[in-house]
């Protein structure tokens, strides 16, 4: 409430008392408190635009709900309505009236009084009206009608948290497309595949590309199901489910404005009650963010081993020269590229854990620990988004493959011995195997020595065209158009 003015200042009152807020603000008295309470990080809900945009698209719905049940006038909705707009449209140009941190206590009452506030003054200046003056339009009486921040909050955060992912879903999608095209580029480079660490049977290194987007595909398709469960929301609970202070049919009517203006097939939740104290939704998609995190990780960590050396390691693929490598040693270059996304992926792990603690430390009718669900959730969504892009763009997009390297290491490993089982047998393979072993000697040298095969035999069984036919077909494999 607005209790008197000066050039410079408005005074505000609220539950604790009075205090100066600077005339020009949007935000007021709680935004303030908040302020002095809450400084914790230098992450601020401003810079969350998604979040921002989906606060000003619950407050327009509900001011549509509560005009349709008379408990706005049409001059009240219309203002808060197009308060609400400016929002949606530019959020990105209302960072600095969005000033605390992500990291508060009171369950997110904070950023919702802080968007009431800077909704009602910008409202207000909009109609002709000085900012404080809500006698008009006020921040709670108004621009919170029929509503509490256990409904508004989370509701928000699922609308917000759907849009985010739409830009993760591009980066993936982008990234699978430079890694099937590498299968493509690389689909003829033998090479030796490796179980354990340890020399296994030839494969391509188209294979092995291939076989990376289909990691990721898997998860793409996984977290646009987990995205779903997002649209169940409960907006109309208000405080802890039953709905108090709301018109009769409030709750459906509100759902219904937010459908129109999110274009989202939002519904509301089976159980509003529930709904209002369960974080289940953030667990089961954090999980699956988790899961995305964990096989970047793992591609990272095959292209470090694979473009080890470059002269004592594997060296089968060259990537991108970066940087140099270090302060002390000349010419050496590292694979900074997947080393952050090896890191990105520690810290979306760890997020995830973060999530399953909040979400477990619900109480009774509310979990008041949204506010650091939102805030790793973002976090990780924002983090696997740029993470994927510098590794698509930076490392995938310029790997290249030492096709000569590949294939020496195939004809000097014992594991091509497994394309004589069915010709000699097990147990003779076995024995040519450890001697080559003992005795650091090829496989055509052995087979040869013992008399075994012809040379002309082991010239067609381990010609590149052979081992390449081989490897690329059986059930197992991709067939040569497949790949191509």
């Amino acid at each position: 409430m607005n209790i008197g003015q000066n050039n410079r200042f408005r005074t505000e009152k609220d539950l604790l008392g009075t205090k100066e807020v600077l005339s020009s603000s949007y935000y007021g008295i709680h935004t303030l408190r908040a302020l002095e309470n809450f400084q914790i990080s230098q992450q601020k809900i401003g810079e969350q635009h998604h979040f921002i945009r989906a606060l000003a698209q619950v407050k327009k719905a509900s001011a549509q709900a509560n005009q349709f049940f008379g408990k706005l006038t049409e001059q009240q909705s219309q203002a808060i309505q197009a308060a609400c707009q400016k929002l949606i449209d530019t959020p990105e140009n209302w960072e600095k009236h969005f000033p605390l941190d992500v990291y508060q206590g009171g369950a997110g009452t904070s950023i919702n009084m802080n968007t009431n506030e800077v909704i009602a003054n910008l409202a207000l200046e909009m109609t002709g009206h000085d900012k404080g003056s809500y006698y008009i339009i006020h921040p709670n009486d108004h621009v919170n009608k029929s509503q509490s921040t256990n409904d508004v909050y989370p509701t928000a955060l699922r609308v917000a948290t759907y849009y985010a992912l739409d830009q993760l879903f591009m980066q993936v999608k982008s990234l699978i497309t430079s890694l099937e095209y590498k299968a493509t580029e690389f689909r003829f480079v033998l090479k030796m595949g490796r179980t354990q660490l340890q020399d296994a049977v030839p494969m391509t290194l188209g294979q092995e590309f291939r076989a990376f987007a289909t990691l990721l595909k898997e998860d793409v398709r996984l977290i646009q199901k987990m995205r779903q469960l997002l649209l169940e929301i409960n907006l109309g609970a208000t405080a802890i489910g039953t709905g108090v202070n709301t018109p009769q049919g409030y709750a459906a009517k509100v759902v219904e404005c937010l459908k129109e203006i999110t274009g989202l097939p939002l519904s509301g939740a089976e159980d509003y009650v529930e709904a209002t104290s369960d974080c289940g939704v953030f667990i089961i998609l954090s999980s699956s963010l988790k899961r995305l995190a964990c096989k970047l990780s793992k591609i990272c960590n095959d292209l470090r081993l694979l473009s080890s050396g470059p002269r004592t390691g594997l060296a089968e693929i060259s990537l991108p020269e970066m940087q140099a490598g270090s302060s002390i040693m000349p010419a050496k270059v590292n694979p900074v590229i997947p080393e952050v996304v090896n890191q990105i992926a520690f810290k979306v792990i760890g997020n995830d854990l973060t999530i399953t603690f909040a979400a477990e430390a619900g109480q009774l009718q509310l979990n008041v620990m949204e506010p650091v669900i939102a805030q790793a959730l973002n976090e990780s969504i924002g983090l696997l988004t740029q993470g994927i892009k510098t590794l698509d763009e930076k490392c995938i997009q310029g790997i290249h493959a030492n096709e000569k390297t590949c294939y020496e290491a195939v004809m000097r490993s014992v594991g091509i011995i497994t394309l004589l089982e069915p010709i000699l047998g097990h147990g003779a393979c076995y024995e040519i195997g450890k001697q080559c072993i003992a005795e650091n000697r090829t496989i055509q040298d052995v087979v040869l020595e013992k008399k075994l095969l012809t040379e002309k035999q082991l010239e067609e069984i381990f010609s590149f065209e052979n081992l390449v036919s081989e490897v690329l077909s059986g059930s197992a494999s991709q067939t040569l158009d497949q790949v191509s």
